[in-house]
């Protein structure tokens, strides 16, 4: 019987693998299958990722006070954007 021997992965895989299911929508399963790891082990690392992400939990009016400041911050980014292509366009038209 062979010894098994754990592999180590870097960290830049680590967190490909995980965005993998998190931002692109991936399941597990697939992303795993895909790079060749455990369902486990891709588990793992993403419960890892978050909890260091996450930082100290927030109570119930942190969270929601930093919920709607992200609302706002979106909105903001989303006037900027306006703001941007409409000065744009009038910069054309006085040419």
């Amino acid at each position: 019987m062979t010894k098994r021997t754990n592999r180590s992965y870097p960290a830049e895989f680590k967190q490909e693998a995980v965005a993998l299911v998190t931002k692109q929508g991936y399941s597990v399963a697939k992303a795993a299958a895909s790079l060749g790891i455990t369902d486990k082990l891709l588990y793992n690392w993403k419960a890892k990722l978050e909890a260091e992400q996450s930082g100290p939990s927030l109570n119930a009016d942190e969270r929601a006070e930093l919920l709607k400041l992200r609302k706002e911050n979106k909105e903001l980014r989303m006037e900027k954007e306006i703001l941007k292509k409409a000065s744009a366009l009038l910069l054309k038209e006085t040419k």
